[in-house]
């Protein structure tokens, strides 16, 4: 099945936090609140959300995988957009899930869903047709596009944003389209080989010297910084989410 995204008419959006905000990323939920207030959006935020699935659905447990998206199409019913501060998450419902229900009956309320889920860049740039951003931000960032993202606009979304936010300045660096080794349960399955590939992008991101390390990604950046912590590297992380909430915050 392909995802036709539902065009955005409104701006009341649903929000769907996903586990790591949940269990870690408490500020990202914030500032992703704090950020679609300020472009007006009235946020329902269904008290029944749960995991996406991904975890199960990359094991190979579909079975379980489809009994947690049967409950999430039951929570986020309607039509209103739903935005996730995840690439991972979100693409889970907008390519995983509806690979895993293409013989299933209820398909067709599963691609419903996945038609009208957006990550949060995405969404601002693509969905509501914001490609500048209001404040300030004296940094030097480092973004890391996540490979979740790849098969969406997120990744340009996201750097047309920041790079439009005045005093930010982005710092290219090697490999920059590489992966950061986490994939989920991949590290752990494979955590050396997971190691290895992290390490080797944070080599590549320490090079610039960056004030902080920018994902549209939680796994990502967990996975990072924690080998950044276990090496002694002074690297600071920030989810996009809180970028914008602070240029808009610490303007001037």
């Amino acid at each position: 099945m392909a995802t036709t995204r539902t065009p955005v008419t409104g701006r009341k959006v649903q929000l769907m936090a996903t586990c790591l905000c949940d269990a870690f990323f408490d500020d990202v939920a914030r500032a992703t609140v704090e950020v679609l207030e300020h472009l007006g959006c009235e946020i329902e935020f269904p008290e029944g959300q749960t995991c996406c699935g991904q975890p199960a659905f990359n094991s190979g447990d579909w079975d379980a995988s489809r009994k947690i998206m049967r409950h999430t199409v039951k929570t986020f019913s309607g039509d209103a957009p739903v935005v996730i501060p995840s690439g991972s998450c979100a693409a889970m419902l907008f390519h995983g899930a509806p690979l895993e229900f293409e013989k299933e009956a209820d398909a067709p309320a599963v691609q419903a869903l996945a038609n009208r889920t957006w990550e949060l860049a995405d969404f601002i740039v693509n969905g509501l047709g914001i490609t500048k951003w209001e404040g300030r931000l004296e940094a030097n960032v480092a973004f890391h596009r996540a490979c979740h993202t790849r098969g969406t606009q997120s990744g340009p979304a996201a750097l047309q944003l920041l790079g439009s936010i005045p005093g930010l300045k982005i710092a290219a660096f090697g490999e920059a389209e590489q992966c950061c080794g986490f994939g989920g349960t991949f590290s752990v399955a494979f955590p050396h080989i997971s190691g290895s590939m992290g390490r080797l992008k944070l080599e590549h991101v320490m090079e610039t010297h960056p004030d902080f390390l920018v994902s549209g990604d939680m796994s990502c950046l967990m996975h990072l910084s924690g080998l950044a912590n276990k090496e002694g590297k002074p690297l600071q992380i920030r989810h996009i989410a809180q970028v914008l909430r602070d240029a808009l915050t610490q303007a001037p």
